[in-house]
């Protein structure tokens, strides 16, 4: 029976010698400062935030950044933003990209859109977590909307569950594709009317309620928040055009 440890920190500074870690599995963990000496690192795949990443001396990171940013150039509009003009170009980049994204896995069947392709979200989770994202990024912190959260929106993985449930929640819900799409729209409309009224002045305005209880309560500003909204449509986007091509490969013609 495979051994989980979840929420603990036994491993801190901890040292392996000789040990065994094939087909082991981190997720949503600290691996910052972590060093790999002599060791067999084959078909392996990390991702998640990089950077100073050294393989055999070697910092890979510019080299990562580069090739993300060719495949998707979005990425670069994204980090180019700075006036609401700029703001506005890159949500209808965004609405543009999903619009293609969508007609994609509309032509697969139901099931397939709620497969998960090596144990990450499916298509499905995926929008619902960006339901989740909007809700908290934009509801509540930028209209300061105190509870904002549609029942089938689903948190990070790393979200307490009993926090999940006392927002309203529903993390073991089975929804219809139809139905998250449902919700899916009224929040994209909703970041739509917000960047459509935006100013330069705007984007500046600080924002106090933070994005949902348990998170930094930290002030921010619009433009910070919608930054967060965006990047979250942009990554989950990568992913979601990364499981697709695994699952029309699965069903050939």
């Amino acid at each position: 029976m495979t051994t989980q440890y979840d929420n603990t920190d036994a491993f801190r500074g901890a040292s392996f010698t000789s040990a065994t870690f094939a087909t082991a599995k981190f997720r949503d963990c600290d691996m910052r400062q972590v060093k790999i000496v002599d060791s067999l690192l084959v078909d392996v795949n990390v991702s998640g935030e990089i950077r100073n990443f050294l393989v055999n001396d070697v910092d890979v990171t510019p080299f990562v950044e580069a090739e993300l940013d060719r495949r998707h150039p979005e990425r670069v509009q994204l980090r180019a933003m700075r006036s609401a003009d700029d703001f506005r170009a890159m949500w209808d980049t965004l609405e543009r990209l999903w619009t293609e994204t969508i007609a994609r896995a509309e032509k697969l069947p139901e099931a397939a859109r709620h497969e998960r392709v090596d144990g990450e979200w499916s298509f499905v989770e995926t929008l619902r977590h960006l339901v989740f994202a909007t809700d908290a990024w934009a509801s509540r912190t930028i209209l300061d909307e105190p509870t904002p959260f549609h029942r089938l929106g689903l948190t990070h993985t790393g979200y307490p569950a009993a926090d999940a449930a006392a927002l309203g929640l529903d993390l073991g819900a089975r929804p219809s594709y139809a139905a998250v799409m449902e919700a899916r729209a009224d929040r994209m409309a909703l970041v739509r009317g917000i960047v459509g009224s935006l100013t330069d002045t705007g984007l500046a305005r600080t924002c106090t309620r933070a994005p949902a209880p348990g998170y930094p309560e930290e002030p921010g500003s619009v433009g910070g928040c919608l930054r967060v909204v965006m990047d979250e449509e942009c990554e989950h986007r990568r992913y979601v055009v990364r499981d697709l091509a695994v699952l029309e490969a699965r069903r050939p013609g």
